[in-house]
This record gives C-alpha cells, structure tokens and sequence, in this order.
C-alpha cells in the first residue's frame, strides 16, 4: 500500500519541484504551498518580478493555500498566515509531514500541533558557519531546541547542517543524509553553441579565462570583492562576467565603467533557468565571494559544478566542505579577505588546470542528485512505519 507523504512549504521553488516530481513516483504525495497563490514573486534582492520558465507545477499533486497575512512573504515569520492548513492536512491524512522551513507562523503552528501525533519531518540547510554575538546566539539555542524538540528526523544537506541540527537537540539516530541537489542532466546537457556565442560576444579568444558571478547583486555575497580582486590582478587574459541583478549593481558598474579593465568586465541581467546551464558553460571558473550571514548553502556552486567548471568559494558558503576539494575541483578562500581572494585567483589562472578541475567537478557532483535525495527519503518513508 503506498504511503502518503504531506509536504509544507512556502512556494514553487525550482530547486525543489524537480524533488517533488520524482517522490510522486514513489509515494502518495501532496504539496501543500502555504504563500499563497501567484504566477509570480517579487523578489526583493533582485529588485524585480520573477517567473521561472521551467515547470514547477507538473507530475504531482499540489495545493494552495490562502494566506491570510496582513503583509504576505517568505521573508518575515508572519509573512505567512493560513487559517486552514492544519485542516488541510489533516484531510489528507497523511502517514509522515515533511516541513521545508519552521520560520513561518503557520508552519509553527502546525508543526507544535501534530506532534506525537503524526511523524514530523524537517528539510533546511542553515548552519552554524556566521559568527553571532554570544547572547544572541544562546538565546537562539533555547529557541531553536524548542522547536526541533517537536521533530521525529532531520534531513540534512551536507557536514555543516548536519552539525547545525545536532547542535539545536537532534541525536544522531534522528538524522539522515539526504543531499542538496539541482537538476544536474539539465546543467551538464551540452550547450556549445549558445556558450561560445556568449564568449564571442564578451570578446574572448580560446585561450582567454572567463569568471562567472551568478546571482543577487546583495551585500551577503559580497560581489564588490571578487570585482576589486579582478581589477587588483589586471591579467589581459582573463574576463569577469556579472550575471543577476540587484542593488549593488549601480556601484558594481561604477567600478567597471572607471577601471581600465572595463572592456573585460561584463554584465548580463537576471537570466532564467533555461538560459543559465549555457552561461555556466561560457565560464571557465564560478566564484560566489559570499560574507553571508545566511549563505546556507549556494546552490549555484552545484550548477556550476554540473556544467563541468572549477569553482572558488569563501568560507562563509555552506557547501564548501562537500563540495570544494582544495586543488582538485576548486579553492576556498578566507571570507572578506582581498589578499585570499586574490592568491586563489592567481592559483586558478591557468587553462589546463581549470578544465581539469571542471573535469573533477563533474565526477564529485555526479552523486549529489534529485535521484539519491529522492531515494533516501523514500527508504525512510517506508521504514518509518
């Protein structure tokens, strides 16, 4: 008999759709969106509307919730309000919950009000990487043993989230590996034609290193710093590509438009999910400089990985210690140091080298799949009962 598995989350997330798709396969799933219902979001670090041109919606069963918040969004714990949601799930009846996320008012609730009553599972990625003032941070303890107290297991996405969840209560035999993943076929599909277009038109030649920031131009990965370490090296061969939007675009520019290097510097705004696996290909490393607080994880350092790239990350992102393996795929640098940055920069300035590490990349994100993620928590599922 197939085991219904109820999911909580805020909204359509192309990272995780792909997830909900494969489950569906396997289980009788339904997702509940607890944001409300939009054909799109404003997102407030890329200062505009978006839409993703990828499906998120197909091959599972899926319902909206009404949000009743006086000011809706993911951002705030009272962003969300559903006055239904425990209904609706109870009508469902499922034999696990899985919850994407406890920092909403409604997922709380719910979360508080089915324990011991049915399985409650977890899905997050933060960490204990940022520094915090000591009062904060035992404060915040108390609070988040609280909440995980109410918590049967844990799925954690890799070595710092897993300490993050043993930290705040959890005991080893209530967490299980299950891993952060982006749809990895769909990076690593070939897309030579588009990607050498986007190099012919930044200026390149085949021997020319092009670096790729992808993301939200915000202070939290710090993009101003991999633009000041660029400009420091002022190496003829190498080209540095900014790709997003967001609000430190106009200093970003500012910079580029009075340096001497600024015929090497190019911007692309926000690109959908159907044209960024060829901008990663144009690159010959990704770099994301992040400072954080709060960069759980970086994502976009797996894409960039799928693509076959060599990737440079700071200490403050998540996945350094799964998925950078120093002098094999890539760096890790010491957050908001120029001089770091740049001898890593240096160390990567090299052709032959960086395409050997793409090569690495490949092989180490190869297992890091919607397929294994999908997996492991099925086996859970059908153990749990």
């Amino acid at each position: 008999m197939s085991k219904r598995l109820a999911i909580v989350i805020s909204h359509p997330i192309q990272y995780y759709s792909p997830l909900f798709q494969r489950l569906s396969k396997k289980c009788n799933l339904k997702v509940f969106y607890t944001l409300g219902k939009s054909d799109n979001h404003y997102d407030v670090d890329f200062q505009k509307e978006i839409k993703w041109d990828i499906p998120l919606l197909e091959s599972y069963e899926y319902s909206f919730l009404e949000n009743q918040a006086k000011k809706p969004g993911y951002n705030h714990f009272l962003g969300i309000v559903n006055s239904n949601l425990i209904s609706e799930i109870q009508a469902f009846n499922p034999n696990v919950i899985l919850f994407f996320g406890w920092s909403y008012y409604s997922h709380l609730k719910a979360i508080r009000h089915f324990k011991n009553k049915i399985p409650i599972w977890f899905r997050g990625d933060s960490n204990l990487i940022d520094d915090q003032h000591l009062l904060k941070k035992t404060l915040r303890k108390i609070l988040l043993r609280w909440v995980y107290n109410a918590v049967d297991k844990a799925f954690y996405v890799g070595k710092a989230n897993k300490a993050y969840f043993k930290e705040n209560g959890l005991k080893e035999n209530q967490l299980a590996f299950a891993p952060h993943s982006i749809d990895n076929e769909r990076f690593k599909t070939d897309h030579y034609a588009a990607a050498f277009a986007l190099r012919t038109k930044f200026g390149l030649g085949n021997n020319d290193i092009l670096i790729l920031f992808a993301g939200k131009f915000e202070a939290k990965k710090n993009p101003t710093l991999l633009m000041k370490a660029f400009l420091e090296i002022d190496n003829p061969t190498i080209h540095l590509a900014f790709v997003g939007n967001g609000k430190l675009e106009y200093e970003l520019k500012a910079d580029s438009k009075n340096s001497r290097s600024s015929n090497r510097i190019h911007f692309l705004d926000f690109q959908n999910q159907t044209t960024m696996p060829s901008i990663y290909q144009a690159c010959d490393l990704f770099c994301l400089p992040s400072q954080g607080p709060s960069e759980t994880w970086g994502l976009a350092v797996n894409e960039a990985m799928a693509a076959g790239k060599a990737v440079l990350v700071s200490n403050k992102v998540g996945s350094y210690q799964d998925l950078v393996k120093e002098g094999y795929n890539g760096y890790v640098f010491q957050s908001q140091s120029l001089n770091s940055l740049k001898e890593k920069l240096i160390l990567l300035s090299n052709l032959p080298k960086l395409r050997n590490f793409g090569q690495n990349s490949s092989e180490i994100i190869a297992s890091w799949s919607f397929e294994d993620q999908a997996e492991k928590l099925i086996k859970h599922l059908y153990e749990s009962i």
